[in-house]
């Protein structure tokens, strides 16, 4: 019991020594602790590390296999039935205007109107009529600087009409064309020359019709036809006409792989009596037959020919037409040759399409037709790969009558009027020309595209004491560019080179006998011409264009400049 009291009395004693040290550190040691961030426990990333277990198979097992095929036929049905034909429907077409109006202004007072009227598309027949007027009021310098009037005046019409037949076409038409020029070139080395328009003003007119009928052929091989007549009155003077009938016929068919055939033509032309002119007449007949295959052409033919002229009595002509061509390099290189010839009509309507400042008093009745005695072509032609084509070709020709034409000069006089080379008289002879010939066409780019041609010429002549072949050039040239912008803006750009040429000009001293011969020669020249059109819509388009954009002024006959750089602007309209 001591024991245990004296235990318990240690015990207390001890227990209240600590609690009297711990009040008298808590007094002694105080600390304070500022915290400016919570506290935000964190582990370190750890990667796991995963270990899968590899299983290696030491075990191969080889399969072996035993197999059997047994084949049984097997005869499937094959059950008929019809099958509904194809429906070939035509493509759509195209909507067709009916007509459209083209108008145009230009520089030197230069209108232009074009007028064309149908009646569209029609399995009964066709309807349409079509005008055009061109006209300008321009003056140009002479040699001496002397500005004289250089006006013209082209009127065109024609009413058309067509009918469909089953198996043929009837065409039939009546046309008008009215020209007129001024002699306004003259020499101005003489006295003041000064003309009144009336006294140089020259006028053509035609007026005609004609009607044929020719066959609808779907197939090559099939029986062809074509006849037609036509008249004509051609007037220049008041007591100056001519008429003329024209008759021809076209048969040919297929017989035993060669294809047959001949042409028969008739023209007839008779006049005033004011000229005194006998009736004029050439009469053909052109039998032909061809044979073709898909490596090569033969052509053999012949034109009997009767040319009632000037002469008292006709003049017989056989001219040849032998054609061949084959195949070098399909569709790359095709060579041809060609041994022909023909008679070309000197009537008053080619004669002014060359020259229209022809002197008067029925001249230009007395001309004689040119005859292509013979002419002998050899070329070659095909797809040049860029796009287009090409032709290469060398040509000799024979001739009799070859058409020139002189400047005359004759001197004043009370019974006539002056002429100071205003006006010019044909001239004809006999000889031969070489002519070398080429053409290229192609595309340097999608919308851009390419034209050219050109020629040498050789001429040769050996009678009359012609020294050259006047007024024709010895060679000529021509560079054309088209571009189209997706059918909306359409431009273009024309280069034309022409080669010297020798112009004769007559004079005369004592009346119509000419005594005096002079020449000049006419540089080479280079012409530009441009064009643009824009299409506003389907119906609505306007363009312009400018021509002779030239460096030097150009003489198409001696002593007639040309009007040199002119323009013209206008629109189309469809309806």
């Amino acid at each position: 019991m001591i024991r245990k009291t004296i235990l318990i009395i240690l015990t207390a004693s001890f227990l209240f020594s600590l609690s009297a040290q711990e009040r008298e550190g808590e007094t002694q040691l105080k600390r304070e602790v500022t915290l400016y961030n919570p506290y935000k426990p964190s582990l370190p990333d750890f990667r796991k590390k995963s270990f899968l277990p590899d299983i290696v198979d030491t075990m191969s097992v080889s399969p072996s296999f035993l197999y059997d095929i047994k084949t049984t036929p097997y005869s499937p049905t094959y059950p008929i039935s019809s099958i509904k034909p194809a429906s070939l429907l035509p493509d759509p077409l195209p909507k067709l205007y009916k007509s459209y109006i083209k108008l145009g202004l230009g520089s030197n007072n230069t209108p232009l109107a074009e007028l064309s009227i149908t009646n569209g598309r029609s399995k009964r027949g066709a309807l349409g009529l079509y005008a055009k007027h061109y006209s300008s009021n321009g003056r140009v310098p002479l040699e001496n600087d002397q500005k004289v009037f250089a006006g013209f005046m082209d009127n065109d019409a024609t009413l058309f009409g067509k009918k469909f037949f089953r198996k043929s076409t009837l065409d039939a038409s009546l046309d008008f064309m009215q020209k007129t020029r001024y002699a306004y070139g003259y020499e101005t080395t003489g006295p003041l020359y000064e003309p009144e328009r009336k006294d140089v003003r020259l006028d053509y007119y035609d007026i005609g019709g004609g009607v044929s009928l020719s066959s609808v052929n779907l197939d090559s091989s099939d029986f062809a036809f074509d006849f037609g007549i036509a008249y004509d009155y051609f007037r220049n003077e008041p007591k100056s006409a001519m008429n003329h009938i024209a008759i021809n016929g076209y048969l040919a068919t297929e017989y035993q792989g060669f294809y047959l055939g001949s042409d028969i033509d008739l023209d007839s032309y008779t006049f005033s009596d004011t000229l005194n002119i006998d009736p004029k007449y050439v009469f053909s007949v052109s039998p032909f037959f061809r044979k073709s295959s898909g490596q090569w052409t033969f052509d053999l033919g012949l034109e009997l020919l009767l040319d009632k002229n000037l002469k008292s009595s006709p003049a017989l002509h056989f001219y040849p037409n032998l054609k061949f061509g084959f195949t070098i390099v399909q569709d790359y290189m095709n060579f041809f040759a060609e041994l022909g010839g023909g008679l070309e009509r000197n009537d008053p309507l080619s004669i002014i399409r060359q020259n229209p400042y022809i002197l008067g008093y029925g001249t230009i009745f007395n001309i004689p037709n040119t005859s292509q005695n013979i002419t002998l072509t050899v070329g070659l032609k095909g797809n040049n790969g860029i796009g287009g084509n090409y032709l290469a070709s060398v040509s000799y020709s024979q001739f009799e009558d070859m058409l020139f034409f002189s400047n005359v000069i004759y001197p004043d006089s009370a019974s006539r009027a002056a002429e100071r080379g205003n006006h010019f008289v044909p001239l004809t002879d006999e000889g031969n020309v070489l002519n070398v010939h080429g053409e290229l066409t192609g595309s340097i780019t999608p919308r851009l595209s390419f034209n050219a041609a050109c020629n040498f010429y050789k001429y040769t002549l050996l009678e009359n004491d012609i020294d050259y072949a006047w007024t024709r050039p010895d060679w000529d040239g021509r560079l054309g560019l088209k571009y189209n912008l997706r059918d909306k803006i359409i431009a273009g750009l024309e280069l034309n080179a022409l080669g010297s040429r020798k112009m004769l000009i007559s004079k005369s001293l004592t009346g119509w006998t000419t005594t005096s011969i002079s020449e000049t020669e006419e540089p080479v020249h280079v012409n530009l011409g441009m064009s643009a059109e824009y299409r506003y819509t389907k119906i609505l388009s306007f363009w312009a264009k400018i021509n002779n954009m030239s460096y030097q002024r150009y003489y198409e006959w001696a002593f007639y400049p040309s009007q040199m750089f002119n323009f013209l602007i206008g629109f189309t309209y469809s309806l």
